[in-house]
């Protein structure tokens, strides 16, 4: 029997498995997924939880049941590539792999910053985007908040809470001198006047030098604060940091066109952990996996894998609360309600799997 075993059931790794069981699996091939929670996570739409507008059961979807794939739920402790094992903290008992892939998603770059670690909250994790969202809502009447990170995760949360909390003092704090620099001018225009709108105070050159339990300093301005959340970057899992291949500058795993790491070729990589010239997102995973899942099925088979397509996304979607948002949908700036409707209709589809 060979043996693969997926880590993580996010974006890419759900997408793996899913088109190997739909595409006649060799009956030898037999699929393990192992991860933290006993469900897909819908991570792109996490800011939900963390301003309370959204119940755990919306932003999450089964995994598939089939005779071919067993399920491992635990934390990951170590990925030993010398003897192919994987070793989670509930079990003694470690994972053998024939085949491997790794989608573990990433976890929050802190930058060296002083008290981020301790003293802020996460987006990056159910576990830890519920707390922020307990920590959100059990504020009291007019109570500060600010999140720390202008881009595109930043963005929702700032906007999501000002929508489920008008009360709320909040402040965005942007290292740069417009909020998503990345994005098209109209967009950004757009969004810095939705939150002047919405009386959402946005710092920009914003330079965080540390942060304390009750406030963070910026620029030598340090601000009492009740809640800080931190979307100020993001870099690959500790586990696929640790593995003794080759990284690019971002930290991330160097893999061949076929997404294998190239010292170990029956390693595969997928999403946030493998090098990109694209950003991390959840539509990169799923078009990776797609590939990757191709390439599996032929080394199956016995037959040479075709070099995957060159990846072409079909653009970003962002919501400003409910009923507007902010996009680039086929290759133009796009914003207002269509855009919302848009990001809701893709998350109706992840649901249906």
């Amino acid at each position: 029997m060979r043996k693969v075993v997926i880590l993580g059931g996010g974006y890419g790794g759900l997408k793996i498995l899913l088109q190997l069981l739909e595409n006649d699996l060799p009956d030898d091939v037999h699929i393990t997924v192992m991860d933290r929670n006993p469900y897909h996570s819908m991570k792109t739409e996490f800011y939900t939880i963390a301003a309370g507008t959204s119940a755990d059961k919306d932003v999450r979807a089964a995994f598939p049941t089939d005779d071919r794939v067993t399920y491992v739920y635990g934390e990951i402790t170590e990925i030993d590539t010398e003897n192919e094992l994987i070793h989670i903290r509930e079990s003694s008992e470690p994972v053998e792999y024939d085949y491997l892939v790794i989608g573990l998603g990433c976890e929050d770059n802190y930058h060296g910053v002083e008290g981020a670690e301790e003293f802020t909250e996460s987006v990056q994790t159910f576990a830890k985007v519920r707390h922020t969202g307990l920590s959100v809502g059990n504020l009291g009447a007019y109570g500060k908040v600010t999140i720390v990170g202008a881009g595109l995760s930043g963005i929702e949360v700032a906007s999501e809470i000002r929508e489920s909390r008008a009360d709320l003092n909040i402040r965005l704090l942007d290292r740069g001198g417009s909020v998503l620099k990345a994005f098209d001018p109209k967009i950004q225009a757009h969004v810095a006047d939705w939150f002047t709108k919405n009386d959402v105070e946005v710092l920009h050159h914003a330079n965080v030098e540390y942060v304390e339990k009750d406030g963070v300093c910026n620029n030598g301005v340090c601000y009492v604060n009740d809640v800080t959340i931190w979307t100020a970057g993001v870099r690959p899992c500790y586990l696929a940091r640790a593995l003794p291949f080759e990284k690019d500058k971002q930290e991330k795993l160097v893999v061949n066109d076929f997404y294998q790491v190239p010292e170990a070729t029956n390693i595969y990589v997928v999403g946030d952990c493998a090098s990109s010239e694209h950003s991390p997102s959840g539509q990169l995973a799923g078009q990776q996996g797609e590939q990757i899942a191709d390439v599996l099925l032929a080394i199956f088979r016995g037959e040479e894998p075709r070099k995957p397509k060159e990846i072409k996304l079909k653009g970003t979607l962002g919501s400003l609360g409910k009923s507007d948002g902010f996009g680039n949908m086929m290759q133009q700036p796009v914003t207002g309600l269509l855009p919302r409707l848009a990001k809701s209709g893709v998350l109706w589809l992840n649901k249906r799997h």
